[in-house]
């Protein structure tokens, strides 16, 4: 046998035996045991599915008034199956050529030419970016010169890693379009997959790259290059198209009716060209209810890509719900796409098509509590008022005009709006101002677009905001508003609301005095036999002095109710305002005040304090330990819980390193700045009783205050939804506020109608002759500071003569460069500490790994001690870089302080700002005896809180349906 085998002839023949035995098997395996699979491989290799975008669901006001809903767009398609080659070229000139002279969006070749001037769309884009920046950029090439230029401005380190760099710039809200991992500008790199997909060098020309792009398509010499270049548009998009030419290549979208008639009348002569039906949402009101509703954007941020992209399917060019009830309930409103499948060549064009597999489901339907007849008046007569008010002129109403008669208010440019009902907690309507359209949102907003959107002063915090939902996001100190609560709290404590004091006028605490606003504004007092229906009535500041302390200020006695603020405050807890009000879209809670957290708060402040002023207080060998100076001013502000003398912080001061010459003057700056100013006073009380101090709500939170006022003690949870799709939206059953007798609600109630029909009531001439009793109060919250400047350096230089005479700008410049010198240095050692403590950490982990058992829990511990470390020492550096410690207006204030020895102060260079105005807070419900509605309006500088007044009052009006007396006369004729 094994002779046999030697045979060459032999072996040749087994060879081929084997070989043929191989064959079989494989060609056994490939047709029985994986035949199945193959043919259903093939089949899917010829069949295609396409996607039929689903009519996203209608959102309607409570009455079923469509809101947002869908139009058909028109979209300009290409099927390449259904255009004859040797016709591209005259159908892409003639659709083109239609499109521009329509003005239509579409496609565009990345190759532009303008007055026989070729250029690349992506260089422009690089160009204008540059240029935006302002002087020393735009001769900028390199995208690497450009980051080393941005990093050198905005931060002051040396030779550090465009990745960290990147991270830095980040939090400063710095993003510049360069890739830092190829140092290379985005609109390069589009540029580069541009070229490369025609095997172009990337410095080639643009005229030279057009040309050779132009003969490699072999296009005509009999066509111009404006010509060829709408040819190239429809080549260069099917190129990028690839292999799924089977679908539809969009050309244009949301093209008008008028255009998409002309191609259609013209279908002849543009085969392949198609104008398909898309649908696309439209706000059938315009910006009716706009925070409420939300807008539409492309799904960008990484949670976006998780949710919809990898956990519900969608694809990564979908529009999705950002903000309100389209982005709440994007999955809700999304519906489900259909599928239609077609069969395709080897070149993947469309051969035959098979019709939909499934059909689209379209969204469900959301129905709003929201009146969008309630919605549109609460929304005109928001805009009306404040327009009016900022000129000082007059709000006029079929019910009465009301004057406003201070000429200063010209920064009365936002306000918000909220209509409950009282029993149910529907929203029947949520108005802020200004606002805007969320048609703008629809397929995509352009950059100027939302650049119009921002505040035009970014660093004013309450300038007016478009986007920003006032109502569900601003919390602010309500005023006499909260002064209901604390009448209720003295009843349930036994206080006799009949009961009568004297107002004294004012209450003086050490330097400070507390009036009540007759004292304030006229020096004069609002009487002896102020009772608690009166003091809501006229606003008696007075009289819940005397309540937040026990204390009658007058008589000079205790009221022996037993109260104090924090009776006050668990009964504010009850009432919802330390409490989320359930509203579906975004909101804000802070909590109701605590009178502690006063004093947390002036320790922080004090260990700022002290961390920026540490260099020219304390030893070197403490500086240079930044662990054992973190332990010792966490040292000096624990000594506030004793509330020690000047003499205690001196001699405690004398240990803990601080320069024996400087120990005085800190412990001056300890104790009378800050420890003195920790402890809860009797002015913390007062402001606290009247709505001032920590005190800050929304007005959706002050809405479900006063309906629980109103309802009797029900906390109803706020919500925007009725129904969704066939399923009615059952709200959370009302909690049933424990008071010690619901009666006493009947008090608090009756002393809001005597503001609306008392002989001083702060909102009589509003609705005193009403047809309707209406219960209300009005307050108003003083808003402290001043208004910071667009820029604060040109403020400087303007007038700096004033703030600081004889102090030039020469040695401010001169002086203001030794400052930033000095933080730069600060901030590298910080940096220098945080490489240190990464290198640690590196270390650690590299020990860790191998620990293949994982049981060294002390080296566990310890990369979790210097983790926390390593994240403190980068928040500390960001905090540096994100708080304006590097601007240039922040260090010109420092050297003028610096120039002259701290004898100019923060309030001297601020001295020529303006003042911010108060917060004017206006809220009632009605009918008074069976209340239904409550109505909340907050006006940002807008003055006095009756200012809101007229706009509750149109607001009553459309709710109920009221005629004045000359409308029921007509009507009673016509009859």
């Amino acid at each position: 046998m094994l002779e046999k085998l030697r045979d060459r002839n032999n072996q040749i023949i087994l060879g081929f035996i084997i070989v043929f035995l191989i064959l079989f098997i494989r060609l056994s395996n490939l047709t029985i045991v994986e035949g199945e699979k193959r043919r259903e491989s093939s089949e899917n290799i010829r069949k295609k599915d396409i996607p039929i975008v689903a009519p996203r669901g209608e959102i309607k006001d409570r009455n079923g008034v469509l809101i947002a809903g869908n139009v058909p767009s028109f979209t300009v398609q290409l099927i390449r199956s259904e255009l004859p080659k040797k016709e591209l070229e005259e159908v892409a000139i003639k659709l083109m050529g239609m499109l521009d002279k329509k003005g239509e969006s579409h496609i565009e070749f990345p190759i532009f030419i303008e007055d026989g001037e070729y250029y690349y769309s992506y260089d422009r884009e690089i160009e204008n970016w540059l240029q935006s920046l302002g002087k020393g950029y735009e001769n900028l090439k390199d995208a690497e010169a450009v980051f080393d230029k941005i990093v050198a401005e905005n931060l002051p380190f040396e030779n550090l890693e465009k990745a960290k760099a990147q991270e830095y710039l980040i939090a400063m809200n710095i993003t510049p379009p360069i890739s830092v991992s190829k140092m290379k500008f985005l609109a390069e790199m589009e540029k580069e997959g541009f070229l490369g997909r025609y095997g172009l060098d990337i410095n080639i020309d643009a005229e030279e790259a057009f040309k050779k792009i132009r003969d490699k398509y072999k296009i005509s010499s009999e066509y111009s290059d404006i010509d060829a270049r709408k040819i190239l548009t429809i080549r260069d998009a099917l190129k990028q198209q690839g292999y799924l030419q089977y679908i539809p290549l969009r050309i244009a979208s949301d093209i008008s009716e008028e255009t998409a008639i002309l191609i259609e009348e013209d279908g002849v002569e543009l085969p392949g060209i198609v104008v398909a039906m898309e649908p696309k949402r439209q706000y059938k009101k315009g910006d009716l209810a706009a925070h409420v509703i939300g807008y539409l954007g492309k799904i960008s941020r990484e949670w976006e890509i998780k949710k919809y992209v990898n956990e519900n399917k969608y694809s990564k060019s979908d529009i999705i719900g950002k903000t309100g009830i389209e982005g709440k309930y994007e999955l809700v409103l999304k519906g489900q796409n259909g599928v239609k499948s077609v069969e395709v060549d080897t070149y993947g064009r469309t051969v035959n098509e098979l019709g939909e597999v499934v059909k689209p489901v379209p969204g469900k339907n959301i129905y709003l509590t929201i009146d969008s007849n309630l919605q549109k008046i609460a929304e005109d007569n928001l805009k009306y008022a404040l327009e009016e008010i900022q000129k000082g002129g007059t709000f006029k109403s079929k019910w009465g005009d009301y004057t406003y008669n201070d000429k200063t208010l010209k920064n009365a440019t936002s306000g918000s709006v909220v209509v409950v009902d009282v029993n149910t907690g529907e929203i029947l309507a949520l108005a802020n101002y200004p606002s805007y359209s969320p048609e703008l949102f629809a397929t995509g907003i352009s950059n100027k677009d939302y650049q119009s959107l921002l505040p035009k002063n970014k660093r004013d915090p309450i300038a007016p905001r478009p986007l920003y939902n006032i109502a569900s996001l601003t919390a602010v100190q309500p005023g006499s508003i909260f002064k209901m609560l604390v009448g209720l709290t003295a009843i349930e404590h036994g206080l006799d609301p009949a009961r009568q004091f004297v107002d004294g006028k004012y209450i003086k605490i050490g330097d400070k005095t507390f009036g009540s606003w007759m004292w304030n504004d006229y020096r004069m007092s609002h009487g002896n036999n102020i009772d608690l229906y009166k003091a809501i009535e006229e606003s008696v500041n007075y009289y819940f002095f005397n309540l937040s302390m026990d204390y009658d200020y007058y008589k000079k006695k205790p009221l022996n109710l037993g109260i104090n603020i924090n009776s006050f405050l668990e009964y504010a807890e009850k009432f919802g305002l330390g409490d989320k009000t359930g509203i579906e879209i975004g909101e804000v809670a802070y909590g109701v005040p605590d009178p502690e957290r006063k004093a947390r708060t002036i320790k922080y402040l004090l260990k700022r304090k002290l961390e920026g002023i540490s260099k020219d207080y304390f030893e070197d060998d403490i500086l240079n330990d930044e662990e054992k100076l973190d332990n010792v001013l966490t040292e000096i502000v624990s000594w506030g819980d004793e509330s020690p003398t000047k003499n205690t912080v001196v001699k405690r001061l004398m240990t803990v390193g601080v320069k024996e010459e400087k120990i005085d003057e800190l412990a001056d700056i300890i104790k009378y700045s800050y420890f003195n100013q920790m402890k809860f006073k009797e002015g913390d009380a007062f402001n606290l009783s009247i709505g001032q101090g920590d005190h800050a709500y929304t007005p959706l939170q002050m809405a479900r205050y006063i309906s629980a006022i109103s309802n009797g003690g029900y906390l109803n949870d706020l919500r925007l939804t009725k129904k969704i799709g066939d399923e009615i939206v059952k709200g959370k059953a009302a909690e049933k506020i424990e008071l010690r007798n619901d009666d006493n609600l009947n008090h608090i109630k009756k002393a809001m109608l005597q503001v609306t029909q008392g002989s001083k009531g702060t909102a009589r001439t509003l609705f005193r002759d009403f047809p309707v009793k209406v219960a209300a109060k009005t307050g108003t919250a003083e808003r402290f500071g001043k208004i910071p400047p667009e820029s604060e350096v040109d403020y400087l230089k303007q007038h700096l003569s004033q703030i600081a005479p004889g102090i030039s700008f020469e040695s401010i410049d001169s002086k203001s460069s030794e400052i930033l010198k000095q933080r730069k240095e600060e901030l590298l050692k910080l940096q220098d500490e945080l490489e240190n403590i990464q290198e640690e950490l590196t270390t650690l982990e590299e020990a860790s790994s191998g620990d293949e058992d994982g049981n060294n829990d002390e080296l566990q511990k310890k990369i979790d001690k210097v983790t926390a470390q390593r994240d403190k020492a980068k928040k500390k550096i960001i905090a540096k870089l994100t708080k304006g410690y590097f601007d240039e207006g922040t260090i010109m204030r420092e050297a003028i302080k610096r120039l002259t020895n701290d004898k100019v102060t923060d309030e001297d260079i601020d001295r020529f700002k303006e003042d911010y105005d108060n917060f004017a807070w206006f809220v009632f419900f009605a009918p008074y005896e069976k209340p239904e509605i409550a109505v909340v309006t907050l006006l940002f500088q807008g003055g006095h809180g009756g200012y809101g007044g007229p706009i509750a009052r149109e607001i009553f009006a459309e709710y109920f349906e009221l005629k004045t007396p000359d409308e029921e006369e007509a009507e009673i004729i016509t009859n």
